[in-house]
């Protein structure tokens, strides 16, 4: 295994598994085809309906758009007082729902701030190329580990901004629904305030993670699901329940990281042996792969540089197959994206690229 050090806590961890196991299967395969290269820490990257590439650079908060066709890169706004130590920087970027009618970036970032080291959301308005407002949509006390910080963030289909959060290296933080934001996967409205149809009155949607920058949702019924990383054992792939427990917490051991906190406690769907280190996660909706891939939810790894696929059973609550991999690269695989014409892309720490069939 290709031990990547940096990220390799930018992952989750959960449960206990419904099926334990590792590459058991080769599928076709895939090729990844570069389509921004240069890049200054890539973490997060999402694009504008029109197909322009928007990224931000973890290390330097500069938020910026990409042309695909013309190469053309542009500045449009730096998040400032980044703090990049260990899994921190900025992570994770998304766009109002609206754009551009609503031209917001979001940002999830941590930063250096008077009230001291807080992981923050921030709304970028946009106009004419440029950031002109910033609202802060959430802020979370970060520290003292530098690592488990989670850092993704993505609108789902009821138009609700999702956001998960690791558990900072302390489990006991997974279970603590007080004023405790993380080891939580976390629901706003776009301006930051709290829906009322979340679970506790709070922002938290789910809580017992242990660290993730990876999930999407399943376009055919609207469930998030979760790619997480265990401590030495039980990476998993999580269907997402609200309002609802997932385990991780101060009793953690191997090989039953599903054992903190009150029941019932929601199992994964698929547990891995081994650290892989997964990270994004997608979803292959008519994405170009070929018929076999429709449906299925692809996974990154940042360990051993692999893409992974899983195939969903007919209630699409569990796997039929998988892991089938995919392909296997030199190099870490950080978020993945469903970009233009539904294809799949993905990013390391360099560059973004769009996955074809071999």
């Amino acid at each position: 295994m290709r031990k990547i050090g940096l990220l390799a806590a930018l992952v989750p961890l959960l449960v206990t598994g419904l099926a334990v196991g590792s590459d058991a299967q080769t599928g076709g395969g895939v090729h990844a085809v570069p389509v921004a290269s240069g890049l200054d820490g890539a973490v997060g990257f999402t694009f504008t309906p029109s197909g322009r590439l928007v990224y931000v650079e973890r290390n330097t908060g500069w938020i910026r758009f990409r042309n695909l066709q013309t190469g053309n890169d542009h500045r449009v706004y730096r998040v400032t007082h980044i703090d990049s130590n260990g899994e921190r920087g900025a992570l994770g970027i998304e766009l109002h729902p609206d754009w551009p009618e609503r031209p917001f970036v979001y940002v999830y970032a941590t930063r250096n701030t008077s009230s001291g080291l807080r992981n923050q959301v921030l709304r970028i308005r946009v106009e004419g190329g440029s950031g002109v407002g910033v609202l802060r949509v959430l802020t979370v006390a970060a520290g003292p580990a530098s690592n488990h910080n989670g850092g993704r963030i993505l609108f789902g289909p009821d138009r609700k901004l999702y956001v998960v959060i690791g558990d900072n290296a302390q489990p006991s933080n997974a279970q603590d629904l007080s004023a405790n934001f993380r080891g939580k996967i976390l629901r706003v409205n776009p301006d930051g305030s709290i829906p009322a149809t979340n679970p506790f009155g709070t922002r938290v949607w789910a809580f017992g993670i242990r660290n993730s920058i990876g999930f999407a949702f399943d376009p055919r019924n609207g469930r998030l699901w979760e790619s997480e990383n265990g401590p030495s054992c039980n990476d998993e792939m999580n269907r997402i329940v609200r309002g609802a427990n997932h385990g991780w917490g101060p009793s953690e051991n191997c090989p039953n990281t599903n054992n903190s906190g009150p029941a019932p406690r929601i199992a994964p769907r698929y547990t891995f042996p081994d650290t892989v280190g997964l990270t994004g996660m997608a979803f292959c909706d008519a994405c170009g792969l070929g018929s076999g891939f429709d449906g299925d939810i692809l996974v990154g790894a940042v360990n051993d540089g692999r893409i992974r696929r899983f195939d969903l059973n007919a209630a699409r609550t569990g796997f039929d197959a998988g892991p089938i991999l995919e392909l296997d690269r030199p190099g870490p695989v950080l978020s993945l994206e469903v970009g233009p014409g539904r294809r799949v892309f993905f990013s390391d720490f360099g560059a973004v690229y769009r996955l074809v069939p071999a």
